[in-house]
C-alpha cells in the first residue's frame, strides 16, 4: 500500500510543483507589469502636472504656479523684513496687431516678448504668462528697484521686432505692486493689474505704481464708458470747428471738425478723455461714422448758402481698418453734394505708418477717390521718405509739440524746418497746428508753411458760430475768410441745378 501511494504521490507532487512554479512566474511577471504600469502612470501624471504649470506657447509658468511661488517669497520676506514687487506687463494694441497680421505672427510676437521679459528678470523662473499679451514678474526689492526694471522693460519691448518680412514696433503698459505695502501676496497681481489698466486708460506705453485711489478711477472710467454707449442715441455729441488760415494772408481757408460730448452731469467733455475709451471698447466705429456724417451735413448746409469750405475729419486707426470706410465716406459726400477734394481725412503719422494690408488698401482707396489726405501729428513717429512717397497724402501737419517750443528751442525750429523741407520736396502742403503766439506765427511764415491753425486765430467753435463769422452776422460779410470760398449767386444757382 505504501509503495502504491508513493508511486502516485510523486507525479502528483511534481505536477503541483510545476504548477506552483508557473504560478509564481506568472505572479512575478504580473507584479513587474503592475510596477511598470505604476511607474508609467506616475510619469504621465508628472508630465501632465508640468504641462498644467507651464504656458504651452511661451514656456513660462502659469499664473497659479506663479502665485504659489509668491506665497513662498512672502514667507521669506516676512521673516527677513524685506520687500518685493510684482510687475503686471501688458503689450499695447495686441488686438490690432492680431487683426492686421494674424494669429501666427501674434504668437511669434508673444514668444519674443516672453524672451525679452525673461532676459530682464533677475530670476527668469518667476515670470509667468497671465494670458493674451499679459505677463507678471517677481522683482526683489522696493518700488524704486521695480521702477528701474519697468523702465528697462519699456525700452526693450519698444525695440522693433522682425516677424518674417514685417518690422513691428511694440510698446507696453506696466503696473507695479509692492509687498507688503499694497496688501497680501494674494492681492499683488490684482493691484499691479489695476495699475497697468490705469496706464492703459492714459494711453499706454508707460508704467506706474499702484495707488488705492486707482480703484475709484477705474470705477469712474466704467461709468463713463456706460454713459458713452448711450451718448449717440441720446444725441449728446456736437461738432466744433477750428478754422485753418492761409499763412500769407491769414484768411480762413478751411476748418477741422472736432468732436465734443455734452455729458448731462459732467458738462462738455474733451475727446482726449473719451476717444481712447471709445477705441478700446469698440465704440469708435459708430462714433466715427457719426462725425463723418455730421461734418458732411454741415459742409452741405454751408454750400447751399454759398460757402464752399474744405472740412477736415480725424480718422482713427480703427476706422482705417474698416473694409468699407472709403465707400461710406463717398456715399455720404454724394448725399450732401460735397466734392471729394473738399473733404480732408486727417490720419496720424503712427497710423499712416502701419504696414498692414487693410490700412494700405484703405489709403489706396482714398487716393483713388480723390480725398484730400493729411498726415497729422507729423514728427512724432518713425516715417521714412520711402514710406511717405507711397501714401496719397496732400499735406503734412507739424505736431503742436514742436510749434509750442519754436520760440525757445533751436531743436524745435530745426525739426520744423526739416519737416517743411521734406514736405516741399514731396510737393505736400505744410500745416502747423497749435499756433498760439505771434512769434510762432512769424517763424512758421518764414519757414514757408502753407496753413496755420491754433488759438491765435480761433478756438474751436460751434458750427453756427463759424457760419455767423463767414456770413458777417457780427462783422462785415466775408471778413476773415478768403473771398474764393464764397460762391456768387450764379454759381450757387448752377450748382443747385
Amino acid at each position: 500500500m505504501n509503495t502504491v501511494n508513493a508511486t502516485h504521490f510523486w507525479p502528483i507532487a511534481a505536477s503541483v510543483l510545476v504548477t506552483l512554479v508557473a504560478l509564481s512566474l506568472l505572479l512575478a511577471n504580473e507584479v513587474r507589469r503592475r510596477k511598470a504600469l505604476q511607474r508609467e502612470i506616475k510619469k504621465l501624471v508628472a508630465q501632465n502636472t508640468t504641462q498644467q504649470q507651464v504656458d504651452r506657447l511661451t514656456g513660462l509658468i502659469n499664473l497659479t504656479t506663479f502665485e504659489v511661488a509668491l506665497a513662498k517669497r512672502a514667507e521669506v520676506a516676512d521673516a527677513a523684513g524685506s520687500l518685493f514687487c510684482v510687475l503686471h506687463v501688458a503689450l499695447d494694441e495686441l488686438g490690432m496687431i492680431n487683426d492686421g497680421f494674424g494669429q501666427d505672427k501674434t504668437d511669434k510676437l508673444l514668444i519674443t516678448a516672453a524672451e525679452i521679459i525673461k532676459g530682464v528678470a533677475s530670476n527668469s523662473e518667476l515670470v509667468c504668462r497671465i494670458g493674451g499679451g499679459e505677463f507678471a514678474m517677481y522683482v526683489s526689492g522696493g518700488a524704486n528697484v521695480a521702477r528701474d526694471v519697468a523702465h528697462k522693460l519699456c525700452q526693450k519691448l519698444e525695440q522693433s521686432v522682425q516677424l518674417d518680412s514685417n518690422l513691428l514696433t511694440t510698446t507696453c503698459s506696466i503696473g507695479i505692486a509692492v509687498y507688503p505695502e499694497h496688501g497680501t501676496h494674494q492681492k499683488l497681481v490684482g493691484c499691479a493689474g489695476l495699475a497697468m489698466r490705469t496706464v492703459k486708460l492714459a494711453g499706454g506705453h508707460d508704467f506706474c505704481v499702484y495707488d488705492p485711489q486707482m480703484g475709484a478711477n477705474v470705477r469712474d472710467q466704467i461709468n463713463l464708458l456706460s454713459d458713452l454707449r448711450k451718448a449717440l442715441e441720446l444725441k449728446q455729441f456736437e461738432l466744433f470747428f477750428q478754422p485753418k488760415v492761409d499763412a500769407k494772408s491769414l484768411q480762413f481757408t478751411a476748418a477741422e471738425a472736432l468732436l465734443r460730448w455734452h455729458h448731462p452731469k459732467r458738462g462738455l467733455i474733451s475727446p482726449a478723455l473719451f476717444i481712447p475709451i471709445a477705441e478700446r471698447y469698440g465704440l469708435m466705429g459708430p462714433i466715427g461714422r457719426w462725425v463723418i456724417e455730421e461734418a458732411c451735413n454741415r459742409a452741405g448746409q454751408w454750400k447751399t448758402k454759398g460757402l464752399r469750405m474744405r472740412v477736415a475729419v480725424n480718422i482713427s486707426g480703427f476706422q482705417m481698418r474698416e473694409d468699407d470706410l472709403v465707400e461710406f465716406i463717398e456715399s455720404t459726400m454724394q448725399r450732401y453734394d460735397i466734392e471729394p477734394g473738399r473733404f480732408t481725412c486727417e490720419i496720424t503719422e503712427s497710423v499712416a505708418m502701419e504696414n498692414t494690408k487693410v490700412t494700405q488698401q484703405t489709403f489706396r482707396k482714398m487716393g483713388a477717390a480723390g480725398f484730400h489726405v493729411s498726415i497729422d501729428d507729423f514728427g512724432t513717429g518713425y516715417s521714412s521718405l520711402a514710406a511717405l512717397r507711397q501714401l496719397p497724402a496732400a499735406e503734412l501737419k507739424i505736431d503742436r509739440a514742436f510749434v509750442t517750443d519754436l520760440e525757445e528751442s533751436e531743436d524745435a525750429r530745426s525739426i520744423a524746418r526739416s519737416i517743411v523741407s521734406l514736405g516741399k520736396t514731396l510737393n505736400l502742403r505744410i500745416v502747423a497746428e497749435g499756433v498760439e503766439t505771434l512769434g510762432q506765427c512769424e517763424l512758421l511764415v518764414q519757414m514757408d508753411c502753407d496753413e496755420l491753425q491754433g488759438y491765435l486765430f480761433s478756438m474751436p467753435i460751434p458750427a453756427d458760430k463759424l457760419e455767423e463769422l463767414a456770413f458777417g452776422v457780427s462783422t462785415n460779410k466775408g471778413h476773415g475768410f478768403r473771398d474764393s470760398l464764397f460762391m456768387s449767386n450764379s454759381m450757387l444757382l448752377s450748382s443747385n441745378a
